[in-house]
């Protein structure tokens, strides 16, 4: 199931990635600009090659992705204006986006990751 939702992550950042270059804002709610276009292409790629690499890698990913993703929403409610760092552009959506995608991300690589390696105890 993890691969699954994982996989379905990965084609879903190269789509908006892609998306966002012509598409501005994107969907009509999320202001990205090439730099984020970039990061959610790599990040894409990333997920399915983790995905490709088995399941210690997935959740390898999904930790780090969780991690890195919550600090950029927590970045992004907490900077005032509409840009990270002053790296790449951000509002209110993508801050709300990012905090869930932390969420996941996090939930699958610490969470239901670990609950199904340990052994059982009668």
């Amino acid at each position: 199931m993890d691969k699954t939702i994982v996989t379905i992550l990965g084609v879903v950042f190269l789509a908006i990635g892609v998306l966002g270059f012509v598409n501005d804002p994107l969907l009509g709610i999320f202001e990205v600009d090439a730099l984020h276009n970039i990061i959610h292409i790599i990040s894409g790629a990333l997920a399915l090659v983790a995905v490709s690499m088995g399941a210690s890698a997935t959740r390898l990913f999904c930790r780090v992705f969780g991690i890195v993703y919550g600090l950029v929403a927590v970045l992004g409610f907490l900077m005032p204006g509409d840009m990270i760092l002053g790296l790449f552009e951000a509002n209110l959506a993508d801050d709300v986006l990012h905090l869930v995608l932390a969420v996941i991300f996090l939930y699958l690589g610490f969470g239901r990751g670990q609950s199904s390696q340990a052994p059982m105890s009668v």
